[in-house]
């Protein structure tokens, strides 16, 4: 970084104009939006806006992913002056992202949490942007299906869990962080035939028709094989990503609400999103990040990782030479 950049990059989460580029703000210091990007709630022109919801209410272990979309956005800081790593593109050049800020709703009235936050999306997508959003507990995820399928119909989904997240729960309005995908199926919004869930080890014998390629296959058969697997089964149908930061072993991301042993490493987490490039990655989404439990940060930076790796894949067919 010059002197130059030094004098003037400063709080570019609120003084930068262009909604491209990198930026080369000290990664320590300064006001945290997502990548540096601008903190603007006008989507006139954007591609690509980054939205935190911080949700934690439906959890059914250990509380605090509230405060993860802040994590995260602190955490993005360090990866902010440089093009992401092995893509080959600079997507931060090329597409205009915005931190659209967090979602507004009344912590103390949970019910008409899911309706704020379908509104909030679908805004999102109305103004013609896809929606990258950093949670929050899982059960986010189903307001956000909803709002998607309502522009693209029933999805596929390629989410990497420790956790299937298809116990049955037929009561429609109750929200759980364990149940939002059984719902997204009865619901009609996801095809389960079409899609794919990676890194799962916990048990639950109604899978719903999805295709599982568990952590222990992840780690049989190797990073290129499941890559190819998931784009066998997602074809080109539109596709939602929710990244679940369990799926990573708890040595990776340590805080998170319901870690179980035996998962992904980072590794091989990002050798897997590489490898499904070209998928038509229509939005997505990274969850469960609890900062109280991630002594280190290394949970809020392997997020932070993940939901660029989602850009990265979203302009992966959008991007320009291709």
């Amino acid at each position: 970084m010059s002197l130059e950049d030094a004098k003037t990059q400063v709080d570019q989460a609120f003084t930068r104009q262009d909604l491209r580029g990198p930026s080369f703000e000290n990664t320590f210091g300064g006001a945290t939006s997502f990548l540096r990007r601008r903190y603007t709630k006008d989507l006139v022109g954007v591609d690509i806006a980054i939205t935190g919801v911080p949700f934690d209410q439906a959890v059914t272990n250990r509380p605090g992913t509230r405060l993860g979309p802040r994590a995260i956005r602190e955490a993005s800081a360090l990866q902010s002056p440089d093009a992401p790593y092995g893509w080959g593109y600079d997507p931060m050049s090329e597409f205009a992202i915005a931190d659209y800020g967090d979602l507004a709703f009344d912590y103390a009235d949970v019910p008409a949490f899911p309706a704020a936050l379908q509104t909030h999306i679908a805004g999102i997508l109305n103004a013609g942007a896809a929606a990258i959003t950093l949670g929050g507990d899982h059960s986010i995820t189903l307001a956000i299906l909803k709002a998607y399928a309502d522009k693209f119909g029933p999805l596929s989904v390629l989410q990497f869990d420790a956790h299937t997240d298809t116990w049955a729960d037929d009561t429609m309005d109750r929200i759980d962080h364990g149940t939002f995908m059984y719902k997204a199926v009865k619901l009609g919004i996801v095809d389960p035939a079409r899609s794919v869930q990676v890194g799962i080890r916990t048990d639950n014998p109604d899978t719903l028709g999805f295709h599982i390629i568990d952590a222990a296959r992840v780690h049989e058969v190797g990073n290129r094989a499941v890559s190819d697997e998931i784009r066998a089964v997602l074809g080109d149908h539109p596709t939602y990503l929710t990244f679940d930061i369990d799926a990573l072993d708890p040595a990776f991301a340590p805080g998170t609400g319901t870690p179980v042993w035996g998962g992904l490493s980072s590794a091989q987490a990002a050798a897997i999103l590489r490898g499904v490039a070209g998928i038509n990655l229509v939005g997505g989404d990274v969850v469960e990040v609890s900062p109280p439990f991630d002594t280190t940060g290394a949970t809020a930076i392997a997020a932070a990782h993940v939901a660029v790796e989602l850009i990265c894949l979203w302009g992966w067919t959008r991007r320009q030479g291709r």
